[in-house]
């Protein structure tokens, strides 16, 4: 069995930061996205319009749909606490998927998690 790997620990330049203010926009539904994010501190909220689809924290990570199909983002992202993420550009993406398979099964399982709250989201409305 592959072990779960810790978000937290992909590192990248000193600049490979951002830091977001309460309200803040991280990205919005319909941009070209070549980039994920990992919470290093504080919350985000991920949105579709007014329905918030999930809240997420240190060591969580979003952005990455865009990253994995290269299409535009389906939701926007903003910080609801003062809070810093990690950049996880595409061709940083990419190593880690070749080189750590961990990390790979981790996204997947991220996305599968999110899909299945989506199916449920949907099924109580009908």
């Amino acid at each position: 069995m592959i072990p779960q790997f810790d978000f937290l620990s992909v590192t990248g330049r000193d600049d490979a930061f951002v830091p977001l203010q309460p309200g803040e926009t991280l990205f919005s539904k319909g941009e070209r996205g070549t980039t994920m994010f990992v919470v290093r501190s504080g919350q985000v909220e991920i949105f579709d319009g007014k329905m918030v689809l999930e809240t997420v924290g240190p060591g969580a990570i979003l952005g990455e749909m865009a990253v994995v199909e290269d299409e535009p983002r389906s939701a926007s992202a903003r910080a609801l606490t003062a809070s810093e993420v990690i950049i996880v550009d595409r061709p940083n993406f990419e190593a880690l998927v070749d080189q750590t398979p961990a990390f790979a099964i981790q996204v997947m399982r991220v996305m599968s998690r999110r899909l299945r709250a989506m199916n449920t989201r949907v099924r109580d409305k009908a």
